[in-house]
């Protein structure tokens, strides 16, 4: 092959990656979600703010209420531990983390979206942390969120002397 059809060859290949990287970014920029049978699936890329992104997604679609479970790589989690005799939450981070587990549940709160979510982080000698969750960021990597769709709109209220924001359930049908 001769040097015209060598060059010629390498522009192309180079405007090929550009096309797909340029698709790659405007797919991350543009979509986070798809909708699914039961609720959405979210796949959220590096930096994304987990909760946020749950929070915008519940007020986008008016979701009434969900669960939701979760795997991926973690830039940085915060973990919560609550003092009940204090009324707050003792926070701890963790970086460069795997999220082995997420889970949660979606209700609203003074017309807000209300996160009640736990999960367990691995670090690289596989040590295991967890509870409840307070922040999260995707790591390099990705984060997957299956979010499943509940008929019913719920609510979470304050609850005293307890001082914990406690899903409520409708009134019973005997």
């Amino acid at each position: 092959m001769d040097f015209t059809k060598k060059m010629i060859l390498a522009i192309l290949c180079c405007c090929s990656a550009n096309v797909m990287l340029a698709q790659q970014k405007e797919n991350k920029a543009n979509c986070k979600y798809v909708k699914t049978d039961g609720g959405y699936l979210m796949v959220l890329r590096e930096g994304d703010d987990v909760l946020a992104s749950i929070e915008d997604l519940v007020k986008e679609k008016q979701i009434p209420s969900a669960n939701f479970t979760g795997i991926g790589f973690a830039q940085e989690v915060t973990f919560g531990f609550y003092d009940f005799n204090e009324k707050k939450f003792h926070p701890k981070t963790f970086y460069k983390v795997e999220m082995g587990s997420l889970t949660g549940s979606i209700a609203w709160s003074e017309a807000k979206p209300s996160l009640h979510i736990h999960g367990v982080a691995t670090d690289d000698k596989f040590a295991a942390y967890g509870g409840h969750i307070l922040g999260l960021k995707v790591g390099t990597g990705s984060m997957e969120v299956y979010i499943t769709l509940n008929t019913e709109k719920m609510e979470r209220k304050v609850e005293y002397p307890l001082g914990a924001n406690v899903l409520q359930l409708p009134p019973c049908v005997k």
